[in-house]
């Protein structure tokens, strides 16, 4: 820019492009199963309606704005299955089947905002404000309340730190099982509202429990064809047969 401005075309190529080191890309974390399930039990000692946001949350894969924004009439009905519409605060609204228990647990959280505040338009009303239920509830108020019940019931991670509130870690959760379940990269990028395939690469590198599994049967086939080479050679090599490092 400063070559151009001051009339300078040597000065251009001074700086190059591989000159300035890339961005250190962030790194894609997720809950363990143990981890995961230490949290959900200790969701039973946090008030209902914030029990109900964080399972809902999880249970949908959803980033948390769009969990926070979900309408009184997202639930639809159609040739037997249960829809949920899901607005997204980036780019969109796509809709999604839902489970009949996930439908019935959103439904008792509607009748619970309904029954304290009137009809609302988003299913997890404004809390902060009694004479404003127009807005959704705040994520600020959800951080807050998990935060302090963590330290409060000291809840640890599997390295024995604080549980951290991390909301988007549910959302890579969800991600993960879904590669896990061998569904295919459209059915998982519509599942959690992505317009594209591009990230769902992100997902399927951090389930590293696929290829062990899955190759399991074929790396013990190839084991057995080296071992069956193996009869009649001499004794030193007899080792390979019990080391596994070799």
């Amino acid at each position: 820019m400063v070559a151009d401005i001051y009339q300078y075309p040597q000065a251009k190529d001074l700086i190059l492009n591989r000159d300035i080191p890339p961005n250190i890309k962030a790194e894609f974390k997720v809950y363990s199963d143990a981890e995961l399930k230490r949290f959900n039990e200790f969701l039973v000692k946090v008030d209902i309606q914030t029990a109900r946001v964080m399972t809902i949350h999880q249970m949908l894969g959803t980033r948390i704005s769009d969990t926070l924004t979900l309408q009184t009439d997202c639930l639809m009905e159609q040739n037997g299955e249960v829809l949920i519409r899901i607005y997204q605060m980036k780019t969109h609204f796509y809709e999604k089947p839902i489970s009949q228990e996930l439908a019935a647990l959103i439904r008792e959280a509607i009748h619970y905002t309904e029954e304290r505040y009137g009809k609302c338009k988003y299913i997890f009303t404004n809390e902060n404000d009694e004479n404003d239920h127009t807005k959704p509830m705040t994520y600020s108020l959800i951080q807050g309340r998990i935060t302090a019940a963590i330290h409060r019931e000291n809840l640890r991670d599997d390295n024995g730190n604080y549980f951290t509130f991390g909301t988007h870690m549910y959302r890579h959760v969800y991600g993960v099982k879904l590669v896990e379940m061998h569904l295919d990269d459209w059915t998982i990028a519509r599942l959690l509202g992505h317009k594209s395939l591009k990230n769902v690469k992100y997902y399927r590198k951090m389930s590293n429990q696929i290829l062990p599994n899955d190759t399991r049967k074929a790396r013990n086939r190839l084991s057995q064809m080296v071992l069956e080479c193996l009869d009649g050679w001499e004794e030193e090599y007899e080792q390979i047969r019990y080391d596994d490092s070799l």
